[in-house]
């Protein structure tokens, strides 16, 4: 199998963040690779999408005709809409997430750590955008899955021993999804386990790739 054919895609990465979704979930999706878990939720199941700029309820991405450009994401793509959306203030918004009614939330990540930590909003030195509502998801939702990359454009491993860059949260990462492979811990006490590995790719390039401690 060539190097081009291993792994997963985006869209794939994507998909397989969608399997964890479950019947009657309150879920809101970061900025990036999570946006397209929207676009794969499982037929047999009702998931809510919540997004922090305002909206409950949330849709596929529209076609090109069917754009609405007053409705976007937190991460300002457009949405669609469905019968039962739902829009809010940012006080609402954040009051959901607060106080604990999300269920689970799908974030990107430029580091995560073999502990849980996730650092996600800025690269000191470098232009951001603003912190947005990570702070607050990964402090008030249920569950947090980290859906990334495995290694940076130069190939450095962001599954990582700990964290280098400013943390978003401490110890409050459950699942890890990568083009690679996909780690998860029962509790916050437990070490990451490697679950599930992506076509072509073998535990010797996993172990390769990452350097934080994980189990077999």
């Amino acid at each position: 199998m060539s190097e081009e054919s291993k792994g997963w895609t985006r869209n794939e990465m994507a998909a397989r963040a969608a399997k964890e979704l479950q019947d009657g979930f309150y879920v809101n999706l970061g900025i990036g690779i999570p946006t397209l878990v929207a676009n794969y939720v499982p037929k047999d199941i009702t998931v809510t999408l919540q997004s922090e700029n305002g909206m409950l309820g949330i849709g596929p991405f529209p076609y090109p005709d069917e754009v609405d450009p007053d409705l976007i994401n937190a991460g300002k793509q457009t949405i669609s809409e469905l019968p039962h959306s739902a829009y809010f203030d940012s006080a609402a918004s954040f009051g959901m997430i607060r106080g604990g009614h999300i269920d689970l939330t799908v974030l990107g990540a430029m580091e995560v750590a073999e502990n849980g930590d996730i650092a996600n909003w800025m690269i000191p030195g470098k232009m951001i955008k603003g912190m947005g509502g990570a702070m607050d998801l990964v402090a008030g939702v249920k569950k947090i899955i980290v859906v990334m990359e495995h290694t940076s454009k130069n190939g450095d491993p962001k599954f990582i021993p700990s964290c280098t860059l400013p943390l978003t949260g401490r110890n409050v990462v459950d699942m890890v999804i990568t083009d690679l492979a996909v780690f998860q811990r029962p509790d916050h006490d437990s070490p990451f386990k490697l679950v599930e590995m992506a076509p072509g790719v073998t535990p010797e390039e996993i172990a390769a790739k990452t350097t934080a401690h994980y189990v077999s």
